[in-house]
């Protein structure tokens, strides 16, 4: 598929075209604001990741669901007990991708957020499809997934999002600014409606979970759980 062909692959998603998504992008500017402003903000905006030599496979979603995580107060964040071999990109500047391997299974995107020095993150938790649709399909192996082959099933869920956009430990540290990765605003034509922003306890975790951290654009139908 083109990345800049815009159109229609199935009734409801429109697709962008990628340089229309890079066109838009966001500002270092934007990720020194305070990591729960940013999780809020995220939302309604564009995530693209676009392979190493393999443009024809990018891929991009709008954010629907996120999560903050700020270290020295949140006993949920990977950096609460300091910093390691794993944590060490939210330790850095801000406005690059941290991106790890959980539960043996699935791999999880976050944006690092600032200022440097201070470990905070904001979890990509959902996102609504925009531009390669069926490179995720194939990426997910939808037509296998009996009785859940809606597009929906794509990327309603961090680990889903991140197998069906091909996220992996290699684009850990990343800058969202490109060429690999962008966090940009959304081209108008796949604008979301005007929607309410939900705030909700986190949730897929074991501590903190009364932190009321959790935002999503309320009543998409991408949101991984209402």
């Amino acid at each position: 598929m083109n990345p800049d062909t815009a159109g229609q692959t199935r009734p409801g998603i429109a697709e962008a075209g990628l340089s229309q998504i890079v066109a838009g992008t966001l500002p270092q500017a934007f990720y020194e604001q305070p990591t729960l402003e940013i999780a809020r903000q995220l939302l309604g905006k564009t995530l693209a990741v676009v392979p190493e030599d393999a443009e024809s496979e990018a891929t991009a979603g709008i954010i629907v669901e996120t999560e903050g995580y700020i270290g020295p107060e949140d006993p949920a964040c990977h950096a609460f007990g300091g910093r390691t071999r794993r944590n060490d990109i939210l330790w850095g500047p801000p406005g690059v991708a941290y991106v790890y391997f959980t539960y043996g299974n699935h791999w999880m995107i976050n944006v690092a957020t600032g200022p440097e020095g201070y470990a905070a993150a904001v979890l990509v938790r959902a996102v609504q499809p925009i531009l390669g649709l069926e490179t995720m399909r194939d990426r997910r192996g939808l037509h296998r997934l009996k009785g859940k082959n809606d597009d929906r099933q794509l990327t309603n869920g961090p680990g889903k999002l991140c197998q069906a956009m091909d996220v992996t430990g290699i684009l850990n540290g990343q800058p969202y600014a490109g060429p690999r990765l962008y966090l940009a605003d959304t081209p108008p034509e796949c604008h979301l409606p005007a929607f309410e922003t939900a705030e909700t306890t986190r949730i897929g975790i074991t501590r903190a979970v009364d932190f009321p951290w959790r935002y999503y654009v309320k009543g998409n139908r991408f949101v991984s759980r209402v």
